[in-house]
Formats: C-alpha cells, sequence, structure tokens
C-alpha cells in the first residue's frame, strides 16, 4: 500500500496535499482497497463550500455506497472531472489521476489537525 510522506490524512480515510494557500484531496489507497471496484463517483459543483467532517460526495463500488467527508472546510475551486467517466481511476491511482476536488481552505487549523503518513499507518494497523 502507498502512502505519501508528505500529505495529509483523515480518520475518514482521505488525504490532503497542500498547494499554495489550497488543497487537494483524494481517497487513500487503503480506503479504495477496502471499497473494492470503484464504479461511480459524485462530487460537489465549483463554488460550494465543504465543512470539515461532514458529507461532501459519495463513492459507490460494487460492495457499497461510501460517503466522503471533508478534511477541511473551504470553497471548492475545482472538481475531478475525469471521475465522471472514469471512476476506475480511483483504484488505480488514488495519489496521482483521482484526486477529487481543490479546496480554498477557510482554516490552516484544519489542516493542522489532520494526521501525518505515520500516524495514518498505526491508525489503520490497529483496526
Amino acid at each position: 500500500m502507498s502512502l505519501p510522506k508528505d500529505y495529509k490524512y483523515s480518520e475518514e480515510h482521505e488525504w490532503v496535499k497542500e498547494e499554495d494557500g489550497k488543497v487537494r484531496i483524494g481517497i487513500t489507497d487503503f480506503a479504495q482497497s477496502e471499497l473494492g471496484d470503484i464504479v461511480f463517483v459524485e462530487l460537489p459543483e465549483v463554488g460550494d463550500e465543504l465543512q470539515a467532517d461532514e458529507p461532501f460526495g459519495s463513492v459507490e463500488s460494487v460492495k457499497t455506497v461510501s460517503e466522503l467527508y471533508a478534511p477541511v472546510s473551504g470553497k471548492v475551486v475545482e472538481i475531478n472531472e475525469e471521475l465522471e467517466d472514469s471512476p476506475e481511476l480511483v483504484n488505480e491511482s488514488p495519489y496521482e489521476q483521482a484526486w477529487m476536488v481543490v479546496v480554498e481552505v477557510s482554516s490552516q487549523g484544519d489542516v493542522d489537525k489532520l494526521m501525518d503518513a505515520d500516524a495514518y499507518q498505526n491508525m489503520i494497523d490497529q483496526d
């Protein structure tokens, strides 16, 4: 399982990559492997406001439908439209091609409270 060291992670298995005052968000390799083959991804609209720890979309796999929980609060400035036609990218490339949204963060504190890769690894090892 891959786990980029320079990303931050939420307890709900989302990853956050900081980029010039914005963050790119997706789901972790661990999450996609637990879900199985992803067949549909529902994302918010550009301009939507996300609230930390609140649902912002969902992923549907052959097994189940799972909510996506916002790891940070802020405004959606970009969505990955490729996932509409190619939801399988979540399984194939969870960190590179299958990012879900880019958000202008309203509070850096939201990012600061997320786990680093080691803490996230410890969390999933304990499950």
